[in-house]
């Protein structure tokens, strides 16, 4: 790996100092970089509301940085609904943008004053009518092609245009206010024509329910998707946004409505490295040529989007020696605990137990996976540089 294809020198070198003798596994955050990805939005897609998906890195600090820049916030949960609002994040900047939600739920957020929230229901619709009344509902639509994303979302969540247009209906007779819909590409997408299939089904709905109906749509909420640097090359966000602006423009012309964003991964994944140490080197018969390197992070311990091997992470070890082969697996006593056999990163000969290895791209997804005591080994530690 070129390090410095990740970190310039002077981040590196401030990093080492910090970290080199915090005990592993931990994650660092830099929130220099999640700072300069919020900028980065703000400068490329200037018209767009954003909505940090909390569920990406809800560390404490992360949250009070975005809120002092002015992001609102995309909640999973009533749980990083408190969250949010115990570091003095108003209820009207937080949207609730998970479709599967208990009605006390859905209750308790209104009640502590939330107005926005996603479906793609009917039994979901009606929960939200009855416990928060006059809200505001956008619907989500379900998005063909995710699967071109290395971390796809489309079988869960979201639901046929036609369906979300009897949901909008049947939610202004419920005395909701049918605001907007929503949809999600797929975390990781690689396939800027996503969008494009995306926005246009958007403006389907748009046209159909005001022709048909008279209601008036407000706002298209165009999720996350936008990628991090990972090992695999991607488009910089600002090609991103220069086409997702153009399929907008060209779908909505000068009646563009309301554009909310819900960055995650994009905004917190490049600012953290995930250190951890090998615990053991094997092979599995005499003359392998294969080595199995297991390290005391896994996929419990804040590495599960590995499963599959779905996300490559950058690795950097500061051995300089031959290179070879390896398998790449967590400490745990699960076999299903292999990061990476498939694919097979190569690491120096001369690594040894001890040894650290350095996973770069690590700020989203990693500690909000992990878990809380499986094999008894405790959540990942999260520091924040200084």
């Amino acid at each position: 790996m070129d390090l410095y294809q990740y970190i310039t020198p002077e981040r590196w070198e401030r990093f080492k100092r910090f970290s080199d003798k915090l005990e592993t596994p931990f994650l660092v955050i830099d929130l220099d970089i999640i700072r300069a990805k919020y900028a980065e939005l703000r400068k490329y897609l200037p018209y767009g509301q954003i909505y940090y998906a909390v569920k990406a890195n809800p560390h404490p600090e992360v949250i009070a940085l975005l809120r002092d820049l002015g992001s609102n916030f995309d909640i999973a949960s009533v749980y990083e609904l408190d969250k949010v609002m115990a570091l003095g994040v108003t209820p009207d900047r937080v949207s609730y943008g998970n479709t599967i939600k208990k009605e006390a739920h859905v209750r308790y957020a209104y009640e502590k004053g939330v107005r926005l929230f996603a479906t793609d229901s009917h039994a979901d619709l009606i929960n939200i009518a009855n416990q928060a009344p006059g809200s505001k509902v956008f619907i989500r639509l379900s998005v063909e092609g995710s699967q071109s994303a290395d971390w796809p979302l489309s079988r869960k969540f979201g639901c046929h245009p036609d369906m979300a247009f009897d949901l909008a209906i049947k939610a202004q007779k419920l005395g909701l206010v049918p605001f907007g819909v929503s949809f999600h590409v797929g975390s990781q997408q690689r396939d800027i024509g996503i969008w494009d299939d995306a926005i246009a089904k958007a403006r389907y709905l748009f046209s159909a329910l005001k022709h048909d109906k008279g209601i008036a749509l407000q706002m298209i909420n165009l999720g996350g998707g936008l990628p991090a640097s990972y090992i695999q090359p991607t488009q910089p966000v600002a090609e991103y946004a220069a086409e997702i602006t153009r399929y907008l423009k060209e779908d909505f012309g000068e009646e563009m409505p309301q554009i909310f964003i819900e960055p995650g991964r994009s905004m917190a994944a490049e600012a953290g490295i995930l250190v951890s140490e090998v615990v053991l080197i094997s092979k599995k018969t005499t003359n392998a040529t294969v080595r199995w390197i297991y390290t005391d992070v896994g996929k419990f311990g804040g590495l599960i989007e590995t499963l599959d091997e779905s996300i490559k992470y950058p690795l950097y070890t500061e051995q300089t020696g031959k290179v070879g082969p390896v398998i790449l697996a967590g400490p745990t006593c699960d076999s299903m605990d292999i990061m990476y056999e498939d694919f097979k990163y190569d690491l120096p000969q001369d690594i040894t137990i001890g040894d650290r290895i350095y996973w770069f791209t690590t700020g989203a997804y990693t500690t909000s996976y992990s878990s809380i005591e499986f094999n008894g080994f405790p959540p990942l530690t999260a520091h924040i540089l200084k």
